[in-house]
């Protein structure tokens, strides 16, 4: 009976050791000229722009590197609520409808500014599943939440991505047969890509803000890459609801920087 103990104590030990060697959600940053870094991956969790950017937003492309440390080799959390949804739910529509209103029913938007004391701070998907979990309810704004959708959307295999406009972030799942959408967005050369605004309580999934209706927007569909090392590109989206305007390149770069730089002047002013 001993040995029998000890055995499974060892075999305990084993799994303990094998769970601290799996990615986790960031629990140590260090700052570094006023922005905070995680320490697994010195990502920079407060500013979107630069190449260590959460966003790495440049004047003509981004990519939501913040999204990269949920996925492939760093599968934690998030990743495993979402197989759980792919598992329980056959059908592709039925199973994006569940993690849309999981992670929109489980998450209060609150600004970083309230939450962090920072007019920006991202946290990976597996920061807000880990409070979820252990807490039943996690607060994030908009970029939190595309990042989760879109890490829970791929884990339950999904294809997703994350959408940038102007001061906000959003996520796409392709749904080529999903009935219920407002429009319908063309991606890669692909119709059939649906929004995913979880940030209001009675939002459905499918539904597009109608400012952003009639835009040219990008977005960065989600696999497995390094945190920092891109290996994929931003692409333009384009609504079907009937044409729209376009910011072609750089010049929707330099709207959006614009944009959000102005907003934070503006909440600092208050």
């Amino acid at each position: 009976m001993k040995k029998l103990v000890l055995v499974l104590l060892g075999v305990l030990a084993l799994l303990a050791s094998a769970g601290i060697c799996t990615a986790t959600p960031a629990s140590d940053f260090y700052t570094r000229g006023g922005d905070k870094y995680d320490i697994d991956w010195d990502l920079c969790r407060t500013r979107c722009r630069y190449e260590d950017g959460f966003f790495q937003v440049s004047d003509s492309t981004f990519r939501p590197a913040i999204a990269f440390e949920s996925v492939g080799e760093f599968e934690n959390i998030a990743w495993k609520a979402g197989e759980n949804f792919g598992n329980r739910f056959s059908d592709k529509n039925e199973r994006a409808e569940h993690i849309f209103n999981y992670v929109r029913d489980h998450v209060t938007y609150t600004s970083d500014a309230v939450q962090f004391g920072y007019d920006e701070f991202a946290r990976n998907a597996d920061e807000v599943a880990e409070e979820i979990e252990l807490s039943g309810s996690a607060r994030g704004d908009c970029e939190d939440y595309a990042i989760l959708l879109a890490v829970m959307f791929n884990a339950a295999g999904l294809r997703s991505a994350v959408v940038l406009a102007p001061e906000h972030a959003a996520a796409l799942v392709y749904l080529p047969d999903y009935p219920g959408a407002n429009t319908y967005w063309e991606f890669k050369g692909e119709k059939g890509w649906v929004w995913a605004e979880a940030t209001g309580r009675t939002n459905p999934l499918g539904w597009t803000p109608s400012k952003l209706m009639r835009s040219d927007l990008t977005a960065y569909e989600i696999g497995e890459e390094g945190v920092l090392t891109p290996s994929g590109e931003s692409e333009q989206i384009a609504s079907g609801g009937g044409g729209g305007i376009f910011f072609g390149g750089s010049s929707f770069f330099s709207l959006l920087l614009f944009l959000w730089l102005l907003s934070l002047l503006g909440r600092r002013r208050r």
